[in-house]
């Protein structure tokens, strides 16, 4: 297994921790989740570094990475929901967005053709990872709802940019 895999790897593994953390609820029990998720996040940058910068790329990073991003993230949001941080319809379109965009790279490759992560979605990975360090943090409400419009925000811009560029792999008459 390569460095790359390896570092995804050691994300999938960080999630439960990070969870039981969060659940355990000893003091400061926050923050070092918030040093889990940190960490879990930096894995993500680095690990894509590495896969492109060293030609590491392989199929199963092709596959584990993007899974063990949304896994993360959604996640975090979901505790956060739990404790009445984030609100449900956030996470909502969060899952809808990440499930309509693996639907539309799914017909995509049907069609022979491959759907490459845009700008966009980079921007809403980054933004939301880091919307989501603020949130572990006692913030001010008003900034935590920044942070949820923030998310919401990109990932709605995000998944339409992606629909938008490759509409035509929708065809509508087959």
């Amino acid at each position: 297994m390569n460095t790359a895999n390896k570092l995804t790897m050691l994300r999938v593994a960080l999630i439960p921790v990070y969870l039981l953390v969060l659940y355990l609820g000893f003091p400061g029990s926050t923050l070092v989740a918030l040093g889990i998720f940190v960490l879990a996040s930096i894995t993500d940058f680095v690990d894509g570094y590495i896969a492109r910068h060293y030609n590491q790329t392989t199929d199963f990073g092709k596959f584990m990475d993007p899974l063990a991003d949304k896994v993360l993230v959604i996640t975090s949001m979901l505790w956060f929901c739990s404790v009445g941080v984030m609100p449900a319809w956030a996470v909502a379109i969060v899952v809808a967005r990440e499930f309509a965009v693996s639907g539309l790279r799914l017909v995509a490759v049907d069609n022979g053709r491959v759907i490459a992560a845009g700008w966009s979605g980079k921007v809403k990975t980054f933004a939301t990872m880091v919307c989501l360090c603020l949130m572990h943090l006692p913030i001010p409400p008003a900034l935590n709802w920044v942070c949820v419009a923030v998310i919401a925000v990109t990932t709605l811009y995000s998944g339409w940019e992606y629909f938008v560029k490759n509409w035509d792999v929708l065809n509508w008459n087959k």
